[in-house]
């Protein structure tokens, strides 16, 4: 097994200092998926509160039964080691799902270079900017209650925001709102440079992107950035009266039994075990650790879920489960990014792939994807402890897609 380097490097895009310590793990943060932070924490209208009714408990689809057929297995296994090989993964999880075929799911690989420690079955893996998902899910089941409505603009929660009264909270979900990123100058010095271990608030996050220039005017163009759903996570926040993990647990993780599952911002609370996350090494050879803070995500990124937890959202989330019907069609209405992840389109926190609807995730150390096919009804999740592969590709997302076409071809 390549060895990891102990050299750390600086990268003008997405400035990395050396990992304080190895007890916890860093969580994801991309230049294509930046983290912006709203700024003013007091709304510009009073708190909307929504209903106190807690959402029911839903019926929690199982896996498929049995193993998938041997020669689909033999295959899609090749493809796991070969996606790995090539772009040098340490350790990686991954699950193939397909109603009246049968499951498969395997782990490969090291969770820990140094030493030597196996992926197990049982970890939790950071999901990324899949975290995207949830947040706006929250927000449209908001709408569905009728509490707010996507046409509202951010200025009816958050003061402060550039074209806050124009930017709704539609362009925001879609990426198109052309609100400033929170990768400020200010953001670099206070997190790489100053305290790369300090806990950072939503308040204090989205505070990096009060009064900063737009990037375009809303509506014109889609760029990807963490500041948009960092912003919806405080209209969450609002309209709710409670914090965002608070309502995370109530309406969706509780309900749908994901207890593998849970929205961290401080890695010292995330439980064994995990895999830890790197980057490829300057040098060629070997791996360089990443910085361990959850919190410079919050709800772009900050979350963990398991392989079976990962299928169950997968499903949940294309088939609209926690939405009403007609809500889940305006969802699944989007266009291509003008700059971001690789999706065919980006619609309302979710993008569609070759008719696969999901989402995916990178920065940090990790990368993750989570898709289903409702024609079929398949599902795929991949969780990889790499970040940052030059030249620019996102592993997960590459054997994502290398799997489905496996599956679409047997």
């Amino acid at each position: 097994m390549t060895r990891r380097t102990r050299s750390t490097r600086l990268v003008p895009t997405a400035p990395r200092t050396p990992r304080p310590h190895r007890a916890t793990l860093a969580f994801a943060l991309t230049a294509a998926a930046s983290v912006l932070l709203a700024g003013c924490t007091a709304p510009a209208a009073a708190p909307v509160i929504s209903p106190t009714e807690t959402t029911p408990a839903l019926e929690r689809p199982a896996a498929p039964e049995g193993d998938l057929p041997p020669e689909l297995v033999a295959e899609l296994q090749q493809t796991l080691d070969d996606t790995m090989a090539e772009y040098t993964v340490p350790g990686g999880a991954v699950g193939v799902w397909i109603p009246g075929e049968g499951s498969w799911t395997a782990v490969a690989g090291i969770a820990d270079v140094d030493t030597d420690e196996p992926v197990t079955a049982d970890m939790q893996w950071p999901i990324r900017s899949i975290t995207k998902s949830y947040t706006v899910t929250l927000i449209l089941q908001l709408v569905d209650e009728g509490v707010l409505s996507l046409d509202d603009t951010i200025d009816q929660y958050i003061d402060g925001i550039t074209d806050g009264d124009t930017i709704t909270l539609r362009q925001l979900a879609d990426m198109s709102s052309g609100n400033s990123d929170y990768f400020t100058d200010a953001f670099i010095q206070d997190f790489f440079i100053d305290d790369p271990e300090r806990l950072f608030t939503l308040d204090e996050l989205n505070g990096y992107v009060v009064d900063q220039p737009a990037q375009f005017a809303p509506g014109t163009e889609k760029v990807y950035t963490n500041a948009n759903t960092n912003l919806l996570g405080k209209v969450v926040e609002v309209a709710t009266g409670q914090d965002f993990a608070e309502a995370l647990n109530e309406r969706i993780l509780e309900p749908l039994g994901q207890t593998g599952t849970r929205y961290i911002t401080d890695v010292s609370t995330w439980s064994e075990p995990h895999a830890l996350g790197y980057s490829p090494a300057e040098t060629g050879t070997g791996w360089e650790d990443q910085i361990p803070n959850f919190s410079v995500l919050g709800p772009a990124g900050s979350m963990v879920t398991t392989l079976d937890d990962a299928r169950v959202w997968g499903q949940m989330l294309a088939e609209g489960t926690l939405l009403d019907a007609a809500t889940q069609a305006e969802r699944q209405q989007g266009a291509p990014l003008d700059a971001g992840p690789p999706y065919d389109i980006y619609a309302l926190g979710m993008g569609e792939t070759d008719g696969w609807w999901g989402h995916n995730g990178e920065g940090l150390g990790y990368t993750a994807a989570t898709f289903h096919d409702d024609d079929t009804g398949a599902t795929i999740a991949v969780f990889f402890n790499l970040s940052d592969y030059t030249p620019k590709a996102h592993p997960a997302d590459q054997l994502f897609r290398r799997l489905a076409a496996v599956i679409e071809g047997e």
